[in-house]
């Protein structure tokens, strides 16, 4: 079903919930548990942003990533980076052909191609083995909506996860939207009014994690060395925007903020030595916060 301009807001969010419970079903298909992580995937794509999902190894990542660009109806394409990866390797390059003559492939030569829309990127990456690669800087991150943690699954998740991997289960979940829904729905989270008090306190919370200023409190000057950017505030607003959506509420209230803080808000500060000499975590000082 295609989003149309000529069906209220109000009709547009419920017909939007109805979507992405059918999402979450399609997916539970393929995913065990991971409810939350599903869910801010979701929230990613709808509001255009990126996901990095960190997570021990056997975790479904990359299944995940996989299952979602199927029920999406999109293409899907992974790339593995290694330290010696390089841009040409992505965009592309000219090579010399057997004819010895140079052959042109898309992306190279200072030529632009625009990608598909919707385009968004879900990185995954490995939290406990580092050796021989290289950790994104600040600024990178910073280009991710969401860090998203994985988790191990509970004992009756990882029954399932056995009995269905191990037998001749084939799961094959089924398209709930394509390319002009998700770009409709993603027109309908900007349109999705804010109250000024919820506005206030995304932009208060963001400015909470900057040590030095007239509105951090001990726990930041105390452990912080950088605090969050604007990006953080807007990530937070259209976060709320649609959390409260697929929850059914026409607007966000302050704890649709809250829903959304905590992956927003902890690859985006970073701790000082003091810090990480007293075991202080990222994940304490935003509980802190909030």
């Amino acid at each position: 079903m295609e989003v149309t301009t000529d069906i209220s807001p109000v009709n547009a969010v419920d017909s939007l919930v109805g979507k992405y419970n059918d999402l979450r079903h399609e997916i539970g298909k393929v995913i065990v548990g991971q409810e939350k992580a599903i869910q801010l995937v979701i929230i990613s794509i709808f509001c255009r942003g990126h996901c990095l999902l960190v997570g021990v190894p056997g975790l479904a990542k990359t299944l995940l990533v996989n299952t979602i660009s199927k029920t999406l109806g999109l293409t899907f394409n992974r790339i593995q980076f290694t330290p010696d990866l390089m841009p040409s390797d992505i965009i592309g390059t000219e090579i010399l052909d057997e004819n010895r003559k140079f052959r042109f492939v898309k992306g190279a030569a200072g030529t632009r191609y625009i990608l598909g829309d919707p385009f968004f990127v879900l990185a995954t990456q490995n939290p406990i083995e580092h050796e021989g690669t290289y950790p994104l800087p600040e600024a990178q991150l910073d280009r991710f909506m969401f860090n998203i943690l994985m988790d191990y699954p509970s004992h009756e998740e990882e029954l399932r996860i056995v009995k269905q991997t191990t037998s001749d289960y084939e799961a094959a979940p089924e398209i709930v939207l394509h390319g002009e829904d998700i770009a409709a729905y993603q027109r309908l989270i900007r349109q999705i009014p804010v109250a000024d008090n919820v506005l206030e306190y995304a932009v208060n919370l963001a400015g909470k994690t900057r040590p030095g200023t007239k509105n951090s409190p001990p726990v930041v000057n105390d452990y912080l060395t950088w605090g969050a950017g604007p990006r953080a505030s807007q990530y937070l607003t259209l976060g709320a925007k649609c959390h409260a959506a697929l929850h059914g509420k026409y607007s966000p209230d302050i704890d649709d903020v809250k829903a959304v803080a905590r992956p927003i808000l902890r690859h985006r500060i970073i701790r000082n030595y003091k810090a990480e000499a007293e075991g202080i975590g990222v994940e304490k000082i935003v509980e802190e916060l909030l």
